[in-house]
């Protein structure tokens, strides 16, 4: 459609000329519709016709608001005068939802072009015109299967989250028949490792963005969540956290790992860090580059014996340890921090630099 103009112009003797633009409009394909600056139809193709569902000899001078929508037509005549100040080759109504009418009354969406058109009798406007019915009801068969999914998204998320709860329910009673010390403490660790997980469903459940985790909030969450969990062991411990919420972002593959490998750092800190009761944790979020997020969990306490690496201790928690690191795609260090013990686990970035 475009470059029309210049044809007009510029081709040949005026019959020949106009005799090869009514042949490049009857053969285009799509509907082809011409109006003067009134707004009356002074050329069209056979598209146009099967389109709109009307004969040739009742398109030929008829006004272009009959084509629209009686909603529409009080503002397409203004439109019109609008578009002829300024006219240019583009696309109507950018952003609007645009409907032609069909001569039995009924409506269809549709997507016009626009292309200004010179000629001895004055301004023209020339629209292709695109009956998008099909388009539009495969958009609306996407965005149905979207809400579906999502929708059962959210009840599986509620639903794990819940069983997730009950599992923590069940070894919290389980503790109250419980004598031995060693034991008891066996259990809390258990639900603390499972209460990790059910946070992580919970945040997906509250965000009802099921792609990702914000990993600052969960670093926060599952931080209160661990002091609240060992009461009277946590009274005098305090944690400086420095993750700023929507820095770094955990699809729910590694979420869940992640998790677990916050769970366990945290948790080993604050029951072997501080045997007096009282100390700092620190927690860092940060991204080192384009490439790599870097997490830290340090304390200055009585650190571990020479150093022991993850894995090769007794502790299950620490044993988890580098088996979590992995599942992440994370490296995992563990330094002397003079006094105590610092962790560090690096994660590849993807995305903008901020999706994990």
């Amino acid at each position: 459609m475009r470059g029309y103009a210049e044809i007009i112009r510029d081709i040949g003797p005026r019959k020949r000329l106009e005799e090869h633009f009514h042949q490049v409009v009857q053969e285009a394909h799509n509907a082809m519709i011409m109006v003067n600056a009134a707004g009356a139809i002074t050329l069209f193709n056979r598209l146009a016709e099967s389109l709109f569902g009307y004969e040739s000899h009742e398109l030929h001078g008829m006004q272009m608001e009959r084509l629209v929508p009686e909603r529409f037509r009080s503002q397409h005549g203004q439109l019109r005068h609008t578009y002829l100040r300024q006219p240019e080759a583009r696309l109507m109504g950018v952003g609007r939802d645009l409907f032609g009418l069909h001569k039995d009354g009924s409506e269809f969406p549709i997507e016009i072009g626009l292309n200004p058109i010179e000629t001895e009798d004055g301004p023209m406007v020339l629209a292709g015109i695109v009956d998008i019915t099909s388009r539009k009801q495969v958009q609306r068969q996407l965005e149905m299967a979207l809400l579906e999914k999502t929708t059962l998204l959210n009840e599986v998320h509620h639903r794990v989250k819940n069983n997730l709860q009950v599992i923590i329910s069940l070894l919290n009673m389980q503790t109250h028949y419980v004598e031995e010390e060693s034991t008891r403490h066996v259990l809390q660790d258990s639900q603390a490792r499972v209460r990790s997980m059910s946070l992580i469903h919970q945040l997906l459940y509250e965000r009802r963005d099921f792609s990702k985790v914000d990993l600052g909030e969960y670093l926060q969450r599952i931080n209160q969540l661990l002091l609240s969990s060992y009461g009277l062991l946590t009274r005098q411990l305090q944690v400086e956290q420095d993750a700023p919420e929507g820095l770094v972002y955990l699809e729910l593959q590694r979420a869940t790992p992640c998790g677990l490998l916050i769970n366990e750092l945290l948790t080993n800190a604050l029951k072997h860090a501080y045997p007096a009761g009282s100390g700092t944790i620190d927690i860092r979020l940060s991204l080192e580059d384009d490439k790599h997020a870097l997490l830290v969990v340090g304390d200055h306490g009585i650190g571990m014996p020479a150093l022991t690496q993850p894995g090769q201790s007794k502790s299950l928690g620490l044993q988890l340890v580098p088996m979590l690191a992995e599942q992440m795609g994370a490296q995992l260090s563990m330094h002397d921090n003079q006094p105590g013990v610092r962790f560090e686990a690096r994660f590849p970035v993807f995305g903008a630099g901020k999706f994990i």
